[in-house]
């Protein structure tokens, strides 16, 4: 296969919730739980990818997880104020314990989470989920910019106040970003299960949503510039693969070379960056 569509193919888990996590940043909502959101999300499409047979079913449970766990957490922090951090810390444990829980009582009863139905390809290397993400990258790219709805949400997360004042609410706003975070957070979870390795293991996810959220900053709250860093981190993903046996250095150092680029480059490119103004802040509409 044409290494190319290899790095694209590691890259896109990165590259879905990226994009989905900047159109919640750009609401004002911090997304701690992408992490966890994620791996629920790879469960979900495994384990209903094999009980149907289709992959398509297994992304669908994946995306609907997603959701569904993404308004949760967007119940407590938009609509309770909870703080931000703490809900999706929760979040991460909540996942990780739960889908921790359920493949040891699966492997229990000799059940395995393994062998899942493959997305399947409409050329050597490019299966539909994979043509999907530009084509949602740019929507997204275009919907924060080009449209009504883009710039209010946008506003939501600089200036709420001024967004209840021009007659749109906050939280719906707010929640309909958790929503769509979470749609994104699904299909990277789920292209993490099903299209790359048919399988889930405990904690599959590995860090990829803490380094998404990593990635957001580095593009500077830009959905094509969050891809053109998830496809950074996705090549040296990659190269950890390709270069196991084939070097003298220690395959820790493969592993955790993309963890530690992407700390280097968010230190570097986090200097003089402007996050939104209300990003982490609860909103309480004035009576």
């Amino acid at each position: 296969m044409i290494p190319l569509l290899l790095i694209a193919q590691y890259s896109a888990p990165l590259a879905f919730a990226a994009t989905g996590e900047t159109i919640g940043q750009k609401s004002g909502v911090l997304n701690i739980g992408l992490e966890g959101i994620m791996l629920l999300a790879a469960y979900a499409s495994v384990s209903v990818g094999l009980a149907t047979g289709s992959p398509w079913m297994g992304m669908l449970a994946a995306i609907a997880c997603a959701i569904a766990l993404s308004l949760i957490q967007g119940f407590f922090t938009i609509i309770l104020a909870t703080d931000q951090v703490v809900a999706g810390t929760a979040v991460n444990l909540f996942a990780l314990g739960l889908t921790g829980t359920l493949f040891a009582l699966g492997a229990a009863k000799g059940e395995s989470l393994s062998g899942a139905p493959r997305l399947p390809e409409m050329l050597p290397g490019v299966d539909p989920v994979l043509l999907l993400l530009p084509i949602l990258v740019g929507c997204a790219a275009w919907g924060l910019t080009k449209t009504a709805f883009g710039l209010a949400l946008r506003a939501a997360g600089e200036y709420p106040a001024a967004v209840e004042s021009a007659g749109f609410s906050v939280t719906k706003l707010r929640l309909i970003a958790q929503g769509l975070n979470g749609l994104f957070a699904g299909l990277g979870g789920g292209y993490l299960a099903l299209g790359l390795v048919q399988a889930f293991a405990e904690n599959m996810t590995s860090g990829r949503g803490f380094v998404a959220i990593a990635l957001v900053t580095f593009g500077r709250w830009k959905p094509w510039w969050a891809l053109g860093a998830s496809l950074l981190i996705g090549a040296l993903e990659w190269a950890q693969v390709a270069m196991q046996g084939k070097s003298p250095l220690p395959i820790q150092f493969f592993t955790a070379l993309p963890y530690l680029v992407a700390l280097i480059v968010l230190v570097i490119a986090g200097k003089g960056t402007m996050a939104p103004g209300a990003l982490g802040l609860a909103y309480r509409r004035e009576k």
